[in-house]
């Protein structure tokens, strides 16, 4: 792969001296030169000093990645196998664990490639290639995985269409494929996985601690409404920790199969719980008019949504979005709010969070709150990878 010599914008050549690992076209004094996605990138200052070496390939968030700052270092598959083994060793809690078989083994920029996910389910790996450029190097990251662990099998997902979407194609890369769905467990509890199956694999590994805190200390003797659900999962460990009942509403209409289906797997009898297809937001109005409450509320929606006749930013719609949880929240009931959106930080979240109660005429109390687990590792120079920002937020009234 050839290598082309760009000239960092001087304002910003002590930013990625000190680490910082997203090359962006405004951080370049020029990008001419750049064409081939996978091109190695070396990244001079002014006085065409080194600074660092990355690779080029198209995310929404930029042009590439740096991969070291070290002049001599070589960017081949030895390089690739030294980062994914210092990213496994520190990880051998997770793959020591009884309770827990399903974690993030690889985090991006967090474990020094950005552009890239590998995370574990039950004896398979799955790795996520975010741009063209970074799966140019994929022989080498496979050959790397493949000589350091021992594993049934790896899929793939490639989300570097021109859409900015998942490539629909065959999953599965190499040794024995999975007979789905997957059952994999997390912290005691089992969850159902498809790797073969659309951009989505039925649970997001980074809710984890959120998920046990809710069944290990909240969800006894609750009424539990989990919005934008996805497949349940929230229901699962409210259920598991004794929630009266467990109400779990998503607009998708695959929703009520899968979440049956984690419901069974977990041996819950799902037909005690409510499960609804139906926009959340016309399940708000819906649940004012009926004069529902509920003792928790789960609000994990996604950055940005859009229906037949909503749209949602989570920077621009959160304030409103909670304003109509807390109307459905009981008095000293509980509210998890939850947002990836990696635009605003947790001072800016929880600015959100407090406009919404004070327009509300409600007072409220913060309980907890969460960023992203330890295996979801992230670095201080990139302070967007951590993206999760999770606050347990009771209504006093």
């Amino acid at each position: 792969m050839k290598e082309i010599i760009l000239t960092v914008n001087p304002k910003l050549e002590d930013k990625f001296k000190k680490g910082f690992p997203l090359i962006s076209g405004d951080a370049l004094a020029s990008t001419a030169g750049l064409e081939e996605e996978g091109s190695i990138i070396k990244l001079v200052d002014r006085r065409k000093q080194f600074i660092a070496r990355g690779y080029y390939g198209k995310q929404n968030k930029g042009l590439g990645w740096i991969l070291s700052w070290k002049e001599q270092e070589r960017i081949d598959q030895g390089f690739f196998e030294r980062k994914l083994n210092n990213a496994i060793s520190q990880r051998l809690g997770f793959y020591q664990s009884d309770e827990t078989n399903a974690f993030r083994v690889f985090n991006g920029e967090g474990d020094g490639i950005g552009g890239l996910t590998i995370d574990y389910f039950n004896g398979y790996y799955l790795i996520n290639w975010y741009s063209e450029g970074i799966y140019q190097f994929k022989n080498d990251i496979i050959l790397s995985l493949k000589q350091l662990v021992d594993s049934k099998g790896i899929y793939q997902k490639k989300r570097f269409a021109q859409s900015g979407k998942y490539i629909d194609d065959d999953d599965f890369v190499t040794g024995e494929r999975a007979e789905f769905p997957l059952i994999v467990k997390e912290n005691g509890a089992n969850f159902a996985v498809y790797l073969n199956d659309g951009a989505m694999v039925g649970v997001f590994l980074d809710q984890r601690d959120v998920r046990k805190l809710i069944r290990d200390k909240y969800a006894e003797g609750k009424t539990v409404l989990n919005t934008f659900s996805y497949t349940g999962a929230f229901s699962v460990f409210a259920a598991l920790g004794g929630a009266v009942k467990t109400t779990s509403v998503d607009l998708a209409n695959r929703s009520e199969a899968k979440t049956i289906e984690q419901f069974s797997i977990n041996g819950i009898d799902y037909e005690e719980q409510d499960i609804i297809v139906m926009d959340v937001f016309n399940y708000f109005k819906y649940a004012v008019k009926k004069q529902l409450k509920f003792d928790m509320v789960i609000l994990d929606p996604p950055s940005f949504a859009r229906s037949k006749k909503h749209t949602f930013s989570a920077a621009k719609d959160y304030t409103d979005l909670l304003k109509q949880t807390i109307a459905i929240t009981e008095k000293n009931g509980i509210i998890v709010a939850s947002t990836n959106a990696s635009s605003f930080d947790m001072k800016k979240f929880k600015s959100f969070i407090d406009k919404a109660f004070k327009e509300s005429g409600s007072a409220y109390k913060l309980m907890e709150e969460f960023s992203l687990p330890e295996d979801y590792r992230t670095i201080s120079q990139f302070k967007q990878g951590d993206y999760l920002k999770v606050v347990f937020i009771q209504k006093i009234k």
